[in-house]
């Protein structure tokens, strides 16, 4: 006999579900490099209020001078302080970054999304025209559209920029917009003789923002460092506009005078800030996937 024939009809075992422990809010999310992006952005915006000296000022008597009491980053080749340039460089520097952002990101919504609406020949011929462009690296690009514009500045280099970061943002418009561009709200508004842009923006965007979130963050990073590139290179903004690029034009005659501050804390707050925005990037793109995932 086994123990089964004398079980009561009726009774059954009660399963025991532990509650499952609810996340923090903090948990998962990149806290540590949001507050330190947000300290540097807040610092480069209010920039006058902690600033000791005037980054302008070219204080010929204590040049190449290593960080001191009065001098707290040291000073550079021209005896300008670090300390001062690194907040009102750094304004212009996030300026150019979300500037390019936002011109890059707008062209691919709308070039994305007009090629996922558009007939099957024509967004084969917008496909196949952004991956040509795609193809041609994006640091020539800019060098020759910054060359025929002339003397760079702050709004045609973050135009030039913006202008040549947009091809993978508008692929993934492109895809997102072909699978809900058939949908019911979609064909309403259209019978309703809704607009492209009206319906691209009432319709479509808040379906796909969240897809592109990620990418549109990591255009910052890229603009930032393609100013600081070009500058480096000594083909960016003149040196009289103070830039983190511009701070690290510099690094030769830092290297040949052993002026370490001059390359090392501009390169450091470039870094960081790019590792910042890198993080919160990654973070966007798993919770993307997450919601995908859940639907």
């Amino acid at each position: 006999m086994t123990e089964k024939a004398f079980e009561l009809a009726g009774i059954r075992k009660m399963e025991v579900t532990v509650p499952e422990k609810k996340k923090k809010w903090h948990q998962g999310k990149p806290i540590v490099s949001i507050a330190i992006l947000l300290l540097i952005i807040l610092g480069c915006i209010f920039a006058e209020c902690i600033m000791t000296k005037d980054p302008a000022y070219m204080d010929l008597l204590n040049y190449n001078k290593a960080p001191d009491r009065e001098f707290l980053f040291g000073t550079d080749t021209m005896g300008r302080d670090i300390f001062s340039m690194i907040w009102y460089g750094g304004r212009i520097s996030l300026m150019i970054g979300g500037l390019a952002t936002v011109i890059s990101t707008l062209l691919a919504v709308i070039i994305g999304a007009f090629s996922g609406m558009a007939p099957a020949w024509l967004d084969e011929a917008i496909m196949r025209f952004t991956e040509i462009f795609l193809s041609i690296p994006s640091l020539l690009l800019i060098i020759l559209l910054q060359a025929i514009m002339g003397n760079a500045t702050v709004l045609s280099l973050s135009l030039v920029i913006g202008v040549t970061s947009w091809t993978s943002i508008a692929k993934v418009v492109r895809t997102e917009v072909r699978q809900i561009r058939n949908s019911e709200f979609v064909i309403a508004s259209r019978c309703m003789g809704g607009s492209f842009f009206h319906i691209l923006w009432k319709h479509l965007t808040p379906n796909f923002f969240s897809a592109i979130m990620f990418m549109v963050i990591m255009n910052v990073r890229t603009a930032m460092m393609s100013e600081a590139t070009l500058s480096f290179m000594g083909i960016g903004l003149p040196v009289e506009i103070i830039t983190w690029g511009s701070m690290l034009s510099l690094a030769e005659k830092a290297l040949m005078t052993g002026s370490w501050w001059i390359i090392l804390i501009p390169g450091v707050f470039l870094v960081v800030t790019v590792l910042c925005l890198t993080n919160i990037g990654n973070a966007c793109r798993q919770q993307a996937n997450r919601k995908e995932s859940n639907l």
